[in-house]
């Protein structure tokens, strides 16, 4: 038999008997149900064309940790071949100093499995949770809404005829196209105008420059669609090209990006940020601090995202909500599918005391939620999301949310590792006091 003991430990050991088995990380991996993961996702491959897949749980766990860590795939990835702990909660058994797969397969796993696939990861999250909140969730829970931003820059007209203009270049000089002219010096000079917009002797100046730049970028947009012929390769994007020459300061359904068509611009009061570019999302969290739900919509009114949130904590949980409690841009419903709403309102005249107490204490533990979100943004890649698309919106707002549940499973396995090992201490001193003598002194 092998001897595992600390001193006899190499890297050949199995993993289990190398890691600290009182590892956060090593005890949440015992905790999730690998094994819905695997029973949800082995119909979306082929087994018997093609190569091989990776492990499932490899790839659900990278996913997890890249969000528990706010990492990269290609950091992931790279860490996770230096990191024991890292391999020991995706799986394996055995240190593997090589990289686990290619950072890009992670973006094909996370389209394969889809929103569906990550609200399964979400749930399970719920589930690791699940000793105490169970009982709040028929109870009183709270909801708020914020803005996942996109990564994007600030959008403004120069910028986004800049944009056009190379990619207009680069598309001539790809398939060998004719140019009557490029406006390569023109072009310098109005960028130089552009640069120092903000000086006052400047303003006009930079406002001619402007109309500038439009005429020459609609000029190079309908020479290149003309030389283009009976190539529909590229229709969508002159199609986003025509549109953003077309808009003006108060067009309707405008487009602040080329590669991120569907970004929003959102005004939620904020004094430091006036508008953000991205899309509003809705988080649903338990009294106890666990999310139950976590949605992505467009730009919509806080009120009408009530319902899908309530029908996706159901999907989640399969219990539905009692009480949901929100601030005053829920206005305008009072119950939805049994679910009473409560927002912050002046007292009535007939709540006694202790009602109106009560209501004040509800409003300011619903405050609790805010800090949640900020931990969203700051921890689990909430504040900028990278992922493409309105399905990226969606998975990374969940994966954010799946992330944050966990991290709170880890924060209250160490706490009970840590009350464990100070019971284990405090027996000891009983133990050693009780083999001093009576009337033993220093």
């Amino acid at each position: 038999m092998i001897n595992t003991t600390p001193s006899s430990r190499s890297l050949f050991s199995s993993l289990d008997d190398l890691l600290n088995q009182q590892h956060p990380l090593h005890k949440l991996s015992g905790k999730i149900n690998w094994a819905v993961f695997e029973t949800a996702f082995t119909p979306l491959y082929c087994s018997d064309n093609g190569r091989p897949a990776k492990p499932i749980r490899l790839m659900c766990g990278l996913l997890i940790l890249k969000h528990l860590r706010n990492i990269s795939d290609e950091s992931v990835v790279e860490q996770w071949s230096e990191n024991a702990y890292f391999q020991y909660f995706c799986g394996m058994h055995e240190f593997m100093p090589s990289f686990p797969c290619n950072a890009s397969e992670l973006v094909h796993f996370r389209r394969r499995i889809g929103e569906k696939g990550i609200e399964l990861i979400l749930a399970e999250s719920i589930r690791v949770n699940d000793d105490k909140s169970d009982e709040d969730h028929h109870r009183t829970v709270f909801i708020d809404s914020t803005v996942q931003e996109k990564n994007v820059t600030y959008p403004t007209d120069a910028k986004l005829h800049k944009k056009i203009v190379g990619k207009v270049l680069k598309i001539v000089k790809e398939l060998n196209l004719p140019l009557r002219q490029s406006y390569t010096f023109i072009l310098k000079g109005i960028y130089r105008d552009l640069r120092f917009r903000n000086h006052p002797k400047n303003r006009k100046k930079a406002l001619k420059a402007d109309k500038r730049l439009r005429t020459i970028t609609g000029r190079l947009v309908r020479e290149l669609k003309r030389n283009l012929g009976e190539n529909r390769a590229y229709d969508e994007l002159l199609s986003i090209f025509e549109k953003i020459l077309l808009q003006r300061r108060n067009s309707p359904h405008k487009i602040y990006s080329i590669h991120e068509p569907d970004v929003q611009c959102i005004s939620k009061g904020k004094e430091h940020k006036k508008y953000e570019f991205g899309n509003k999302v809705s988080i649903i969290r338990s009294a106890t601090g666990v999310i139950l739900g976590a949605s992505s919509f467009r730009n919509e009114y806080d009120g009408h995202t009530i319902q899908k949130s309530l029908e996706q904590v159901f999907r989640l949980t399969g219990k539905s909500i009692k009480r949901l409690a929100g601030d005053r841009g829920y206005r305008g419903k009072k119950e939805i599918n049994g679910t009473q709403i409560l927002i912050p309102d002046t007292p009535k005249a007939k709540d006694t005391s202790y009602q109106r107490k009560k209501k004040h204490q509800l409003f300011c533990k619903r405050a609790g939620i805010e800090p949640t979100i900020g931990h969203l943004k700051t921890d689990h890649r909430l504040g900028r999301n990278f992922y493409k698309g309105i399905l990226g919106d969606a998975i990374n707002v969940l994966l954010a949310a799946a992330a944050y549940n966990f991290k709170r499973a880890m924060r209250v396995l160490l706490g009970l590792i840590r009350k464990l090992l100070l019971e284990g201490e405090k027996q000891k001193i009983r133990g050693v006091r009780q083999m001093i003598p009576i009337g033993f002194s220093e």
